[in-house]
């Protein structure tokens, strides 16, 4: 079940927004991650592409949604799926890029292992990408 982009901004502690709710509205009616550009295709019309950005930079200060690198070097954004805050926004989980419908979808229940570095390196974040044919393509 959804939570509706009102009640969800609200547990985040922001404001209700046009452009908050519509871009949320997009990141869960996708259910998978979305770029800048994604989002600016879907709700051009609406927003321009200034907002769009602004309305990302909050929803990631807010552990709303998380960062998401492609084999392309590009961002996407993902919906987080815990109850995340700026202070406890931590996501060490494995993405999946579709190499036929190139869809990235996150699979929190795949945790990237344990990694030991060198004395006096301090791991900030962990990413992991693994690319291969996603469920819808390959049934």
């Amino acid at each position: 079940m959804t939570i509706k982009p009102e009640i969800q901004l609200d547990q985040f502690g922001l404001r209700s927004t046009g452009s908050r709710i519509a871009v949320l509205a997009a990141f869960q009616n996708a259910g998978y991650a979305l770029s800048q550009g994604d989002i600016e295709q879907t709700l051009s019309s609406q927003f321009d592409r200034v907002t769009i950005y602004r309305t990302l930079k909050s929803f990631l200060a807010s552990g709303l949604l998380h960062k998401v690198l492609d084999d392309q070097g590009s961002i996407k954004y993902a919906l987080c799926q815990d109850m995340c805050h700026q202070d406890t926004h931590q996501h060490d989980h494995v993405h999946f890029k579709c190499t036929q419908c190139g869809q990235t979808t996150c699979l929190e229940t795949v945790h990237i292992p344990q990694i030991i570095l060198p004395e006096n390196f301090i791991k900030q974040e962990s990413n992991l990408l693994i690319q291969g044919v996603c469920r819808g393509c390959n049934s």
